[in-house]
C-alpha cells in the first residue's frame, strides 16, 4: 500500500496563538526569529508559548504539550527545574553582566575540562554558530590552510562556511545553495557524506595538505537523529592525524548529551578541538570551544587569532549551565535519560508496524530520531528519502493530542530528567492512536 499522505495543517491550533502568529508576521521574517519554529516543513500555525514546567509546554490558549523538543536540545533537566532557576535567580540578584572576569566562568570552565579532557583550554562564546565559527577561525589559523571538510547535511551553524549542503533548518528548507554565502568562501568548504570514510580518503588524496579542518557532529543531529557506523570516527580521527588535519567535534547537540563527556568519551575518540552550547547554559545562550593547549594558546589575548564577546562567560548563563551539570552527576542519570530516549523510539517503530507503515528509528543518550522510511537511515540523502508528507500528518496528530516533537523529519527529539514513565506510557498510547488513523485515512 502507497505510504503517500496528503499534507495537513494544524487548524485545532487555538485562537490566540493564531492572532499571535498573525502579529509576528508583520514584525518578523516568518513570525519567527530561527526559521524552522514558523512550521513550513510540516503546514499549519505553530502553538505560541507561554511557559514550561517539568516536561511540559503550554501555549497561550491553555493547551498542555508533552514536550520533545525541550528548546531544541538546552534542556536536558526539564523546564524551570528548581535549582536552575534559583541559580539563575540568585546571579540576577548580584548582576546580569559585567563585561569583566568572574570566578564563575572559570568554575564553569573547569567543569568542562573534567568531563572533556581533549579541552585543556576552553572558551566561553554566546552560542553554537559562534562556537564553530570561532573554532574553524582558529583551525585555519593554526594549520596555515584554507579548506575544510563538512559532512552533507551535517548543521554547525550559520557561518558562510557551513551553509553549504547543510541540516537542520537549511535542510528543511531546501537551500543547498546557500544565497548570501560568496563563491569563494563556498569553494573551500569540501563536503562529503556522512558514514563515506572511502569518499574522504579520496577527498583527501587530492586535497590533503590544503585541509585546515574536518568538522563533523560525531552524532548527526541535524538530518534527525543519524548513527555513526562502526569505525567511522576512528577512521576519521586516523585519517585527519595523518595528514595533520585539526579534527574538530561539533558537540553542540552530543555533548552532556550522549554521555557526560559527549560523543568523544562514548566512542573513544580524542579530537583536537571541540565545540559545545546548548546543556552548558542550561537554556541561557551560551556555547564553548576549547583543545589542545597548543592550538588554544593562539587565541588572543595569548595569541594573534581574534575572537571576542560582550557577553561571553555571561554570569546568568555560567550559572544555569553549572546547576545543570551538578543535576547530570547523579549516578544512573544517562542510563535513565538512554531507557527513556529508546522507549520513545522503540514505540515508535512498533506502533507504525502494527499499522503497517515503513519506519525507522534511532537513539543514544537523551536523543532519539524517528523516520517514516523503509530504508536504514546512515546519512543525508537516505534521511531525505523519508517521507514528509506522513511525518507532517502524524506530527499534527500527535501535537493534537499534547504531544510536542520537532515540526520537522530533519530534527533530533530529546528527552530531559523530568520526563517519566507515565509520560512516555501516555506518548506511546498517543503513537499508536495516531498510527491507526493515519492507515485508517489512506484506505
Amino acid at each position: 500500500m502507497s505510504e503517500s499522505f496528503q499534507n495537513v495543517s494544524n487548524e485545532q491550533v487555538g485562537e490566540k496563538s493564531a492572532a499571535a502568529f498573525a502579529r509576528a508576521k508583520e514584525a518578523m521574517p516568518g513570525g519567527v526569529n530561527s526559521p524552522v519554529r514558523a512550521f513550513r516543513a510540516v503546514g499549519g500555525t505553530p502553538p505560541f508559548i507561554a511557559r514550561g514546567n517539568g516536561a511540559y509546554l503550554y501555549d497561550i490558549d491553555g493547551r498542555r504539550y508533552i514536550d520533545y523538543l525541550l528548546s531544541w536540545g538546552p534542556l536536558i533537566a526539564g523546564h524551570a527545574h528548581p535549582l536552575v532557576v534559583e541559580a539563575v535567580t540568585k546571579q540576577a540578584q548580584r548582576g546580569t553582566s559585567f563585561g569583566a572576569p568572574t570566578e564563575i566562568e572559570t568554575e564553569l570552565a573547569e567543569e568542562i575540562k573534567r568531563a572533556y579532557p581533549s579541552m585543556e583550554l576552553v572558551r566561553m562564546v554566546n552560542s553554537g554558530t559562534e562556537a564553530t565559527m570561532s573554532a574553524l577561525r582558529l583551525a585555519r589559523g593554526y594549520t596555515g590552510r584554507s579548506r575544510v571538510v563538512k559532512f552533507t547535511g551535517c548543521y554547525h551553524g550559520h557561518a558562510d562556511s557551513f551553509l553549504i549542503r547543510a541540516g537542520s533548518g537549511v535542510a528543511t528548507f531546501g537551500l543547498p545553495d546557500s544565497p548570501g554565502v560568496p563563491s569563494a568562501m563556498a569553494e573551500l568548504t569540501l563536503t562529503v557524506p556522512y558514514n563515506d570514510i572511502d569518499h574522504l580518503r579520496m577527498v583527501f588524496e587530492q586535497y590533503g595538505e590544503e585541509i585546515a579542518a574536518v568538522i563533523i557532529e560525531p552524532v548527526a543531529g541535524n538530518m534527525g537523529l543519524v548513527l555513526p557506523q562502526g569505525g567511522f570516527l576512528q577512521a576519521v580521527r586516523e585519517l585527519t592525524r595523518a595528514y595533520e588535519t585539526v579534527l574538530i567535534f561539533d558537540e553542540v547537540m552530543t555533548g552532556f548529551r550522549v554521555s557526560y563527556g559527549g560523543a568523544q568519551e562514548r566512542f573513544g575518540i580524542d579530537p583536537d578541538l571541540t565545540t559545545l552550547g546548548k546543556v552548558i547554559g542550561g537554556g541561557m545562550p551560551v556555547g564553548a570551544y576549547g583543545g589542545k593547549r597548543e592550538i588554544m594558546e593562539l587565541v588572543a589575548p595569548d595569541g594573534p587569532i581574534y575572537q571576542a564577546g560582550t557577553l561571553s562567560g555571561n554570569p546568568l548563563a555560567m550559572a544555569a549551565g553549572l546547576a545543570t551539570l551538578k543535576l547530570l552527576q547523579t549516578e544512573g542519570t544517562y542510563e535513565r535519560l538512554e531507557a527513556v530516549a529508546k522507549r520513545v523510539s522503540t514505540g515508535f517503530v512498533e506502533a507504525g508496524m502494527r499499522a503497517g507503515f515503513s519506519v525507522q528509528a534511532h537513539a543514544i543518550g537523551a536523543m532519539f530520531g524517528n523516520f517514516f522510511a523503509a530504508e536504514p537511515i546512515v546519512d543525508y540523502e537516505s534521511a531525505k528519502q523519508a517521507n514528509v508528507q506522513l511525518y507532517s500528518a502524524y506530527f499534527h496528530e500527535m501535537l493534537s493530542r499534547g504531544i510536542y516533537f520537532a515540526p520537522s523529519q530533519l530534527e533530533a527529539g530529546f528527552v530531559s530528567l523530568a520526563h517519566t514513565d507515565l509520560q512516555v506510557d501516555e506518548t506511546l498510547e498517543a503513537m499508536d492512536d495516531v498510527m491507526q488513523e493515519l492507515r485508517r485515512r489512506m484506505r
